[in-house]
């Protein structure tokens, strides 16, 4: 007979000391608690669990060790009416796992707590007595030991010199030849040399990668043939998603994770992660029973104030996580602190982050801005919100606290319809262009708080933007009908694939301006993986379910597609080598101390400032930025830098072409052109005239360089 010792209430999850391993399930509302092992055939073997501490069902058994397959079992009422959800015949999955083993298998058994009946809306008032455990995935008992060498010098880029790059772990690697083929679409492929080379030499100092938390594929998509690629359907919050890992699912995955950490910060990026802490996998009340459900279910998700059987839904997906449950808001800390302090990753991008605030009804808000503020780890690390959900108050861009950046999706917006050639932009423009501080001051932050960006993974590429008047998402099984309309490319040419030189070329330069307008715009630049050589989705901007060749990066490239990639690159370097570009505070409008010029001028075509009139012109369709400012720390006896660095920043969106006379400065110089969307590089050329020749659809950067008098 097994010896069970009781063990320890903390922490959760599976620890294995060298000599056992000590189990931790929360569940406060259930009546017992079976711990399931797992042997090699699939045997199953029940562990009553007898002690319960703070609500802490634990044990601990000698000799359980890493690669020791297990789940749990968790019995109470099952009265959905009361918001409990308790079934003994469910396999459960362990909340704190570190690794999970494999995904759902759908045809194997009923997952579902209820046997489904389509005539009866009612079906999951009954309990449904089959084993789930043929279909459920296993937890794995993991050994943390991981060689770390000198990682605790981790990067640390700061905000102002970070660019971000959004991958997805497995499409940007799966068609590189330049990778081994067992390597590709896994963790160990994005540690490869030949990855981290490309990522560091077009500029790259962060990536964000789409959720890699443990997750699980719908099985509506499962019976159209199609997966969830994107990863938005987490179940485990401490376990690398498992399909990611090349050298196994007993918790290699792990240690194969680390090692990708390791290896990019090796090469100075630093890793930030998507994660999906707003709803789990489970769905609504007809969902199925994977974890949270059946172990909490009251204490874990939001229900119906007035009708407990059912979930309030902030998320579009059927539930959203409580964050004024101390149950979840422990979950989501300790998860959080783990992939920090365990797996060394720099940072994370919060998806749907509104709904981590949200309170109930007159209650009071959760707690989850003030305790990662005071939180010693992770205020200490890079926090950014998607500032939106999918409820009818959802859009909370720039309410985020001190300490947050946020995806500034009003930037996308403005830039897109700008470069579109929509009316009356521009006065918008120059907030966005100088890090919207209409936004992101009034909470006390800076230029960094705005993440900059014309195109994510949610939404068109950056080349079907311009290539695409209206989505084609047909290859998703819902009749074009998923996904938003979020484009309108006229003024870019025909939509679709054409022959026509002229159409490409206009749509080559559409996506140089655009690209040009983030990495030159205050705030920090993010880049789609990918938008640098042109990746299409042949036009579905939802291809959440497309894990093929929609989505994947296609490194097979035009020589089109490497003059983009050297144009990124070449942004990026102009971006770095310009301060001025990047700078931390927001611009005031007012002369720099010492000189007679402003910090920011707007100017138009004859070289003076704007007007009035001119900003409540709404047919001006062009407009130039001069930013100047100190170069240097260092001090004339006037009080004023003894270099000054100033910047032309000239956009044009109107259909025709004209010429910009240049600003007269203050100080001596010349005007140096350092990059124009109209013709190829290289530009660094100095200006002889008073005047530049502004192209359609253009843009073109300018740099005074100042000659001091001796």
């Amino acid at each position: 007979m097994r010896r069970v010792w009781r063990g320890q209430p903390f922490p959760l999850g599976a620890t294995w000391d060298g000599d056992g391993t000590n189990f931790s399930l929360y569940a406060a509302e259930a009546e017992a608690v079976e711990l399931c092992l797992f042997d090699e055939t699939g045997a199953e073997e029940r562990i009553r669990v007898s002690e319960c501490s703070l609500h802490n069902w634990h044990c601990y058994l000698p000799g359980v060790g890493p690669g020791q397959l297990y789940g749990y079992r968790v019995f109470g009422r099952y009265s959905p009416q009361d918001g409990q959800r308790f079934n003994g015949a469910k396999l459960l999955i362990d909340p704190y796992a570190k690794a999970i083993d494999g995904g759902v298998d759908w045809s194997a058994a009923n997952v579902l707590p209820y046997v489904p009946d389509a005539e009866n809306p009612d079906a999951d008032l009954e309990a449904d007595d089959e084993d789930s455990a043929p279909a459920m995935p296993r937890c794995v008992v993991i050994d943390e030991q991981f060689d770390w060498g000198d990682d605790d010098r981790r990067p640390q880029h700061d905000w102002s010199r970070t660019v971000i790059y959004e991958l997805h772990v497995k499409g940007f690697t799966k068609l590189n030849e330049r990778i081994r083929e067992d390597l590709r679409g896994t963790y160990a492929g994005l540690a490869s040399d030949a990855a981290i080379e490309y990522l560091r030499e077009l500029g790259i100092t962060a990536v964000e990668l789409l959720p890699v938390h443990h997750f699980i594929g719908e099985s509506f998509l499962v019976d159209r043939g199609l997966t969830n690629y994107w990863g938005y359907s987490s179940i485990g919050y401490f376990a690398p998603h498992s399909a990611y890992a090349a050298t196994g699912e007993r918790g290699q995955q792990l240690d194969e994770f680390k090692g990708m950490v390791k290896a990019l910060h090796a090469a100075g990026i630093e890793v930030i992660l998507d994660v999906v802490y707003n709803h789990t996998a489970e769905g609504n009340h007809l969902g199925p029973m994977l974890g949270f459900k059946g172990i909490g279910n009251r204490a874990y998700y939001r229900l119906m104030p007035d009708d407990a059987r059912h979930y309030l839904d902030f998320t579009g997906t059927g539930n959203s996580l409580d964050p004024t449950s101390p149950a979840v808001l422990r979950l989501i800390m300790d998860s959080l602190r783990y992939w920090v302090t365990h797996c060394h990753v720099d940072g994370f991008r919060f998806d749907l982050a509104p709904v981590l605030v949200r309170g109930v009804a007159a209650e009071r808000p959760s707690a989850f801005f003030e305790i990662i503020q005071q939180d010693p780890i992770l205020s200490k690390v890079k926090l950014i919100a998607e500032p939106w959900d999918a409820s009818p108050d959802g859009f909370q861009l720039g309410r985020f606290p001190p300490g947050w950046a946020e995806w500034n999706g009003a930037f996308r917006d403005c830039v897109r319809r700008f470069w579109r050639g929509d009316p009356g932009q521009v006065p918008e423009l120059a907030s966005r262009l100088t890090g919207s501080s209409d936004i992101f001051a009034p909470t006390g932050r800076k230029t960094y708080a705005s993440i900059n960006f014309v195109s994510c993974h949610d939404g068109f590429t950056l080349n079907d933007l311009v290539s695409y008047e209206h989505k084609h998402n047909e290859a998703n099984g819902e009749s074009n009908q998923d996904g938003t309309n979020d484009n309108n490319s006229r003024n870019w040419g025909a939509e679709g694939p054409t022959e026509s030189v002229r159409i490409l070329r206009a749509r080559e330069r559409m996506k140089r301006n655009l690209l040009a307008t983030v990495f030159f715009s205050q705030g920090v630049p993010m880049l789609l993986g990918g938008d640098e050589v042109g990746r299409t989705q042949e036009g579905n901007n939802n291809a959440y379910c497309q894990d093929n060749e929609i989505s994947w990066f296609d490194w097979d490239v035009s020589e089109a597609d490497h003059e983009l990639r050297k144009f990124v690159r070449d942004v990026i370097v102009i971006s770095k080598n310009n301060p001025i570009l990047r700078r931390r505070n927001f611009f005031t409008g007012q002369p720099v101390a010492g000189y007679e010029t402003k910090d920011v001028s707007w100017v138009r075509a004859d070289g003076q400032e704007m007007t009035d009139d001119d900003w409540a012109n709404p047919s001006i369709q062009s407009v130039g930025m001069l930013l100047f400012g100190p170069a240097a720390d260092e001090l004339d006896s006037r009080g004023r830098s003894s270099v000054a660095e100033s910047v032309l920043f000239l956009l044009n969106a109107s259909t025709k072409s004209f010429t910009f006379t240049l600003p007269s400065m203050e100080l001596p110089g010349v005007w140096e052109e350092v990059l124009n969307t109209a013709r190829p590089g290289p530009w660094a050329r100095l200006v002889r005239t008073d005047a530049v020749n502004l192209s359609a659809h253009s843009t073109v950067l300018l740099r005074h360089t100042e000659r001091p008098q001796q």
